[in-house]
């Protein structure tokens, strides 16, 4: 709930983009002013990793995760309240920067401290097939965001959208935020933090964190690279693209993007599945290869018309699922316990200010200087090439528990094991 909430207000953000671009940035910068706004909120995503991961390793991943829902449900609602530019100038876009800001900060908490909580909390047997449902949420959120957009739509006049229509899916945050504020608060600790609380266990924090686990951050941030150019490019500027490059309208565009996330969502579970019988590590392998051949072709096969956008859509999605599918039980369980929350905020909100969430922007203004419509295509490429440099080093993790204070790896038995077994 909590992670369909954080994107939520994604999906909101990239179907709204050209309402966003009519209130908020009217003049020169237009669609990279919105686009701006989209990448801004990454900036402090780095620093809201560095704040809530550790606090998050020190007093326990449920109370910071109550604080980040909370925190940017309440963000997001206030973006619909902001008056647009003809009514306060260029304030309107000053306060749209801010609350994105925030938003990045709470958000830097929140994807990291939920993988981990849940990679916690399963049958490490099934962690792939449970930690699944973590990225349900993800599409669930986009899913969401733009079905409530497009219901908008249908139900108003364009310039009933443009004049206050757009708010709406907005505020809806607001009781999404509480919802999930009050599951989480219902909550037991996480079973694997709990007992290396309860024993002496080395201290974690930054410092220890880059000076001893340099690998694992960076194959975390390299496979992060790989998935975060992907899912940026392909799920959040892929109405905006569409709409730019081929004419495709508003309502199209939510509709197809609805579509792919519907048939991406379905398969999630069975993907995750998939991996706790042959590994992550396979996973991945075909679905950086996939996307490395396929991106191109189907971009241009996108700029077809409509219907070969849906396909090409669809097919990219099901490539990208396997990655997608298999976050929650990869990337918690690259870090021993003590530093899990940290370095999984740290390394992911990094890689994702650096690459991903400057992806849609990085896209448009080459579009814009070059008229190159494939180059979206040629980025996922580049990333997927980094990511497979990064799964050299990915350790398979398949089955290995959590537990203690080594870095988990399949076949190995967990510090605190060998201590009860002792």
């Amino acid at each position: 709930m909590g992670n369909a909430t954080e994107w939520y207000d994604y999906g909101v953000y990239a179907a709204t983009a050209t309402y966003l671009t009519h209130a908020f940035f009217p003049g020169a910068l237009g669609t990279i002013g919105t686009l701006l706004g989209f990448a801004i909120s990454f900036v402090l995503r780095p620093v809201g990793g560095m704040w809530w991961g550790p606090l998050g390793d020190r007093i326990g991943r449920k109370a910071v995760l109550a604080v980040t829902i909370l925190l940017m449900a309440t963000v997001t609602g206030l973006i619909g309240v902001i008056p647009s530019h003809d009514s306060i100038g260029i304030a309107a876009p000053i306060l749209l920067i801010v609350l994105r800001v925030i938003q990045g900060f709470s958000t830097g908490g929140e994807y990291g401290g939920a993988a981990t909580y849940l990679a916690e909390s399963v049958d490490d047997k099934r962690r792939g097939f449970l930690g699944s449902f973590l990225e349900f949420g993800t599409l669930s959120g986009f899913i969401g965001g733009s079905a409530i957009v497009l219901l908008m739509q249908v139900m108003l006049d364009e310039d009933q959208m443009q004049a206050w229509g757009w708010r709406v899916p907005f505020l809806i945050a607001i009781p999404l935020g509480l919802v999930g504020w009050y599951l989480r608060s219902k909550l037991d600790e996480s079973p694997v933090f709990t007992e290396v609380a309860e024993h002496e266990h080395p201290k974690g924090g930054l410092i220890k964190l880059i000076t001893e686990y340099r690998r694992e951050l960076l194959t975390l941030g390299g496979l992060v690279i790989a998935l975060n150019v992907v899912n940026y490019t392909l799920l959040a500027y892929m109405p905006t693209y569409l709409h730019g490059t081929i004419g495709v309208s508003d309502t199209q565009t939510t509709a197809m993007v609805l579509i792919g996330q519907l048939v991406m969502a379905l398969v999630l579970p069975l993907c995750g599945g998939l991996s706790d019988r042959i590994g992550r590590r396979p996973m991945w392998l075909i679905s950086l290869i996939g996307l490395g051949v396929l991106s191109i072709p189907m971009y241009w096969l996108m700029g077809k018309g409509i219907g070969w956008a849906i396909t090409g859509f669809i097919v990219l999605g099901l490539l990208y699922v396997p990655q997608l599918s298999t976050i929650s039980a990869t990337f918690p369980a690259i870090f021993p316990t003590h530093v899990r929350y940290a370095g999984f905020a740290l390394s992911y909100n990094v890689s994702t200010a650096l690459f991903g969430g400057t992806a849609p922007l990085i896209s448009q203004w080459v579009i814009d200087r070059t008229h190159w419509d494939l180059f979206p295509a040629y980025f996922m490429v580049g990333s997927c090439v980094l990511g497979l440099v990064a799964w050299v080093f990915l350790r398979e993790t398949v089955g290995a528990s959590l537990r203690g204070t080594d870095v988990p790896a399949s076949g190995e038995i967990p510090v605190v094991q060998k201590e009860k077994t002792a």
